[in-house]
């Protein structure tokens, strides 16, 4: 592919379609932190951008180099996905509705499980190695950090929503957001087995 319009284009609605699980990821982060600074807002979908863009490179590396290996870790990632998905949004249900009635601060999401969000939303990003394979190393990271450009806006305002909501509905938040997470791992694993 040649650098035009349309390589831009695409990468734009790539990063779209990619970004809406850390959307809705974000959503459940500013559900149950409802009194989050806008500093603490950048870090996550900082963290969120850099996954998608690393995730893709990683697979276009891949692809380049050890495809092979990659084909048997790819049936693998709706597993994984899921796994980290439960575990988190599970973790976080639980949390809800052991402070359901205590108008304390709820924890904020720690570094770890940012961490392991960011890797389980972005897990099926390293297919998108295979979509861009015919790009060269520059248009790769270009589409790549456009991904993750694209990836930071929608998570900045998945961030702000779920902070209004969480506000309003501080103590069923929590819950919200975990029910959240366990679905969106639902939905990874069941679209990649079936």
């Amino acid at each position: 592919m040649e650098w035009s319009i349309l390589f831009f284009f695409n990468s734009i609605l790539l990063g779209v379609g990619l970004a809406m699980d850390a959307f809705s990821v974000s959503l459940a982060n500013g559900l149950n932190e409802p009194g989050m600074r806008k500093r603490r807002m950048c870090g996550i979908a900082g963290v969120f951008a850099f996954f998608q863009a690393f995730m893709p490179m990683t697979g276009w590396i891949c692809v380049h180099t050890i495809l092979q290996y990659f084909q048997a870790f790819e049936r693998l990632i709706p597993w994984i996905a899921l796994a980290l998905l439960l575990f988190i949004g599970g973790k976080m249900l639980l949390e809800g509705i052991k402070s359901k009635g205590d108008e304390t601060q709820k924890p904020k999401v720690g570094m770890a499980a940012l961490f392991v969000q960011g890797v389980a939303t972005s897990i099926d990003a390293l297919s998108v190695g295979f979509t861009i394979a015919g790009y060269g190393l520059g248009m790769a990271f270009v589409c790549a950090l456009i991904i993750a450009a694209v990836t930071f806006v929608i998570c900045i305002a998945g961030l702000i929503i779920g902070r209004k909501f969480g506000t309003r509905f501080s103590n069923q938040a929590a819950i919200l957001g975990g029910v959240i997470l366990i679905v969106i791992g639902l939905e990874i694993f069941v679209a990649g087995v079936f």
